[in-house]
């Protein structure tokens, strides 16, 4: 056996040719070296793309710097499907910058600098009178972390036009549909095209024999899809419905830090349900990282009423002064509504705004889910709503003993330490704890 990791300086027009040729050359591989040499490369190319084998492009992989994009953009196409990886910077732990707005093209600059003004105050205001409030909460060895919690609070009250840096890596096949999907958005259209206009040329520096390819996505019909919500509203904020109750059995492969349970797929592939759930933007955007549950994420305009999720530690302290921020928010909004239209205005909504979706989640994918959202540090808003999924799985007879937070599952299995989060821990010795017990304050 031989085995060598590519260069990273090889182009990805001859990592797919190469790869092709490769699956019908009985000496051996066919090396990107050879393929950028051969004469009927681009033929090829063309070919095996226009057919559809798309796998030859989902070898090479672009690792993009992003910085100055909105997070509503990152929400609507970046974070919306399956096929990525990003880091990006947390507005629950970095302070936000009044700077990093971002203003539509055709939109009042002073008009908008002017309310993303006035929202930041209040978000600053709301980062200090939420401080001490948290310290009071907090354990004695995590008061240290006082402002830390209040900025995940005062988050909400940020418009969805503020702009955010990351690491995001796709495939060319990715990128390409990137490309074909951007002017059928639903909304931030005008980003979304100023972005892939910049994707087409970062990819053409690396790969210029990339170009038909990428003439070929412009050119591509797309269609937003329709969604009918009405099907599946409910009063709750969240709802199960198709349910497949199947058991299987939790194992180290799904308490080790590697999660052998993604390679050894077992039984629980077979379970799963759907979901209704009515959840803010903030909690949407940390929701959509779980890629293997995905969401029909509909257009806002669609689905659009004033709604907004109130954290409890406001509603029990600040709850005047947050309605007062929210309410001047959608008055802007409204009124930028009528000048830019829906699609444009959508920047001046908040993190607080709530949407719906519809999710699915296969029992595999929602142990790690459950491990991850079940912890006391996740975000309060998405632990309440798995949760709620896990209650109401209970509810229609499934084992709920599989869907358990990190440290649970690490006691069960006799993995030491119990909860893998070193200094982060939340002090609540949770695997002691039945399911009905878990509670949060903040």
């Amino acid at each position: 056996m031989d085995i060598k990791i590519l260069d990273t300086n090889y182009k990805p027009t001859n990592i797919a040719v190469g790869s092709a040729r490769s699956c019908y050359f009985s000496k051996g591989i066919v090396t990107p070296k050879s393929a950028e040499n051969w004469d009927k490369k681009n033929d090829l190319l063309d070919s095996i793309f226009k057919a559809g084998h798309h796998t030859t492009l989902q070898h090479y992989h672009f690792t993009i710097l992003i910085e100055g994009m909105s997070r509503h953009l990152i929400w609507r196409l970046l974070h919306s499907h399956m096929f990525y990886n990003s880091e990006q910077v947390s507005q629950r732990y970095a302070k936000m910058k009044i700077e990093n707005f971002y203003i539509p093209n055709k939109a009042d600059k002073a008009t908008w600098n002017k309310y993303y003004n006035k929202m930041f105050e209040y978000y600053d205001d709301f980062c200090k009178k939420l401080e001490p409030i948290m310290y009071d909460k907090l354990p004695k060895f995590q008061k240290h972390i006082a402002n830390k919690k209040a900025q995940e609070m005062a988050r909400y009250l940020l418009p969805i036009g503020m702009k955010a840096h990351l690491y995001h890596t796709i495939n060319v096949i990715t990128a390409l549909r990137y490309i074909n999907v951007a002017s059928y958005l639903p909304e931030c259209k005008e980003e979304a095209l100023e972005f892939v206009q910049l994707l087409e040329k970062e990819m053409l520096k690396i790969d210029e024999d990339l170009k038909p390819l990428i003439e070929f996505a412009k050119k591509e019909k797309a269609v937003f899809p329709k969604i009918d919500m009405n099907k599946y509203r409910c009063e709750d904020n969240v709802k199960i419905f198709d349910v497949i109750n199947y058991n299987f059995e939790m194992n180290e492969n799904y308490a080790g830090i590697l999660r052998a349970s993604n390679i050894f797929l077992d039984e629980s592939l077979l379970g799963g349900f759907n979901s209704y759930i009515k959840l803010s933007l903030s909690a949407d955007a940390q929701n959509q990282r779980h890629r293997r549950s995905p969401a029909i994420r509909p257009a806002l305009e669609d689905i659009y009423k004033r709604d907004y999720y109130i954290p409890p530690i406001i509603k029990e302290t600040l709850l005047d002064e947050y309605n007062e921020a929210i309410e001047y928010s959608y008055k802007f909004f409204d009124e930028q509504k009528e000048i830019l239209g829906f699609s444009e205005a959508i920047y001046a909504l908040t993190n607080a705004h709530n949407i719906e979706i519809i999710e699915k989640d296969d029992f595999n994918e929602f142990t790690h889910k459950a491990q991850m959202r079940l912890c006391y540090n996740a975000q309060q808003e998405i632990f309440d709503i798995v949760y709620e999924q896990i209650k109401q799985l209970k509810e229609n007879g499934v084992n709920i003993d599989n869907f358990l937070p990190p440290c649970a599952v690490r006691f069960k299995e006799g993995i030491k330490p119990y909860c893998p989060e070193g200094d982060r821990f939340c002090g609540i010795k949770v695997w002691k704890l039945d399911f009905d017990e878990y509670k949060r304050e903040i």
